[in-house]
Parts: C-alpha cells; sequence; structure tokens
C-alpha cells in the first residue's frame, strides 16, 4: 500500500523567536485536490516552502511522496508555481520551458511534445516565441503553471495559481485542476480566492497563528453547520439577549451576530429552525423574517479565524 503523497509529523519553523509554523500535522491522500487556508502571515508558504525543500524544519519532519523531506527523492515527482515567481526576461515561453524540462531530467525525445502540449494547455501556443518580459501578468501564470506540470508530475504544489488571472482565466486554471485530480495527481493549493477553494477542493486545513485551526473534507464542514438570517421588529426590546437565550435552550453554540434588528445564528440542526421562530414569537418578539442559508467557505473561514478555541478534526489531523 502506497503512503499519502504528504504527511508532516508535529513540523514546525521558527525564525528567531517569530513562529512560521508549529507542530503541523497533516495528511493528504493521493488524487485529491487539498487547500491549505488562513489569512497572510498564518503560516502557509512557510508550509509549502519546508514540503517542497527550500526550507529546513527547525522540529518535527515530513514526508513528500514516500521520502522525508529532507531528501532530493521526494521532489523527483513534484511540480511547483510559487507566489510572486519570475523569471528571465530574456527568455522565451518555450526556453523557459525547455529550462524546466531539463533539470527535471526529461529526456530530450519528450521535451519538445511536452512543451508543446503543455503550452496549448494553458492558452500560450501562439507566444511560445514571445520573451518573457513581453508577456502580461496573466501570460506569466499561465507560462508558470506550465513550467510546473511540464514533468507531469504526480504531486503540484501551487501557491495562489489564480493571483493575477481574469474570471475566465480562474475558470481555465479550475478546469485545469479537476483534469489533474481526474488524471490522479494530487494538488496542494494555497489560494486566498475562497470562492475558488468551494469550487474544487475535497479536504481543507486552516492555518491560525502558525498553527492548523481546523481540517477535514470540505463537504463535510459545509454541511455540518447552517446560518439562519434573523429579523425582528424595530423596537424589540433585549432582542439579542432572547436569541442568546434561545441559541442555549437549543444547545447551539457561537455568539449570535446582532446589528440593529437582523441577527445571525449559527446551528448546527437546521431541521430546528421552526423551533427557534417558535421560541422568538413566545418571547414577546416581532419576528419579520427568518431565513436559513447554507454556510459559504468565508462563513466558515471568518468563524475560525475569530473564534478562540482551535481544532483538528480526526479525519485529517
Amino acid at each position: 500500500m502506497n503512503p499519502d503523497p504528504i504527511q508532516t509529523y508535529q513540523l514546525s519553523r521558527f525564525y528567531g523567536s517569530k513562529v512560521g509554523c508549529r507542530d503541523v500535522n497533516l495528511s493528504v491522500r493521493a488524487g485529491e485536490i487539498f487547500g491549505l487556508l488562513g489569512p497572510n502571515g498564518a503560516g502557509k508558504s512557510t508550509v509549502m516552502k519546508l514540503l517542497t525543500g527550500l526550507m529546513r524544519p527547525s522540529s518535527g519532519g515530513a514526508h513528500v511522496m514516500g521520502h522525508p523531506i529532507s531528501s532530493p527523492a521526494s521532489r523527483r515527482h513534484v511540480g511547483f508555481l510559487p507566489e510572486g515567481f519570475r523569471y528571465h526576461k530574456w527568455l522565451t515561453g518555450g526556453e523557459i520551458l525547455r529550462l524546466h524540462a531539463a533539470l527535471h531530467g526529461l529526456p530530450r525525445r519528450d521535451t519538445e511534445r511536452r512543451i508543446a502540449a503543455k503550452l496549448q494547455r494553458v492558452g500560450l501556443s501562439e507566444a511560445r516565441d514571445l520573451r518573457f518580459a513581453a508577456y502580461s501578468k496573466g501570460m506569466q501564470q499561465r507560462l508558470g503553471l506550465a513550467a510546473a506540470l511540464v514533468a507531469e508530475p504526480r504531486l503540484v504544489f501551487l501557491d495562489e495559481p489564480s493571483a493575477a488571472l481574469d474570471p475566465l482565466g480562474r475558470r481555465e486554471v479550475r478546469n485545469l485542476l479537476l483534469e489533474l485530480r481526474s488524471g490522479g495527481t494530487t494538488v496542494f493549493l494555497n489560494s486566498h480566492l475562497l470562492g475558488e477553494v468551494e469550487m474544487i477542493c475535497d479536504t481543507v486545513a486552516f492555518m491560525k497563528d502558525g498553527r492548523i485551526a481546523a481540517s477535514g473534507s470540505l463537504a463535510d464542514f459545509l454541511s455540518e453547520m447552517s446560518v439562519l438570517e434573523i429579523e425582528i421588529g424595530p423596537r424589540a426590546s433585549g432582542a439579542a439577549a432572547i436569541v442568546r437565550d434561545t441559541a442555549s435552550r437549543l444547545g447551539e453554540f457561537g455568539e449570535p451576530q446582532v446589528e440593529h434588528n437582523r441577527i445571525t445564528l449559527r446551528m448546527r440542526d437546521p431541521a430546528r429552525v421552526p423551533e427557534v421562530a417558535r421560541l422568538i414569537v413566545d418571547s414577546g418578539v416581532d419576528l419579520l423574517r427568518l431565513a436559513p442559508r447554507k454556510r459559504s467557505l468565508e462563513d466558515l473561514f471568518v468563524s475560525l479565524m475569530t473564534d478562540a478555541g482551535t481544532g483538528e478534526r480526526a479525519d485529517h489531523a
């Protein structure tokens, strides 16, 4: 049985007294799209640099493709698109891919075929002989993707792959990542575009202050709790206290968000919405609107980044 492509064990990196990441435990399965999420400075790029061998851990460790990250063998079947990459501006797109193919040790007989295929896939066939200096930001990002994929890796690390792309370009990248997954390639993704992540990721981990705040199946995260939007009469007195009491009596969790006469309540069990309505009305409050909605990844992200507690789910701890 082949090991998971990525396994980390208490992976930590410190910059003097500053924490890059601390005690990171992750397991990424083969053939899935894994999203590592968190605000700026949370430690996402540090984790990616550790896993790709660009940085050594201060403590703990990890295996990539069955090899310890200290071994060059861990990077033999890996592609990488870093954030904010730059290429030699005087090289053409084709020359840059040829260089990456040579660094991977690809046979010359395969190189030209792969270069042509990857440039066509990212929509840059006609720009093959154009110097990198003449590429737009979007074209540069597409070329970076082609370079990460030219060796047809079994695992690819992508740091903000859609950052410089317009909506059409982001859709093309989504389709490309889904194609990689269907072909068995594992994708490890850092992204600030939560809507993109929500559409393609199988599993996610949320980083906060260098630690994993939570990790697990994205579908499970988004189905386990819904959001209830409540609008009450404008002159209702003590409305916030009444809703807090209602949440407590129902065994729900999370402080209700109150803005004037609009209240947002997080709920685990959407089937209890009628009970919420009855309790509010029985408390003497005029109930004008009650609208349950599915929680989005943005809702989840905000709640995890603002809540005091953190915890890892067992399935991806």
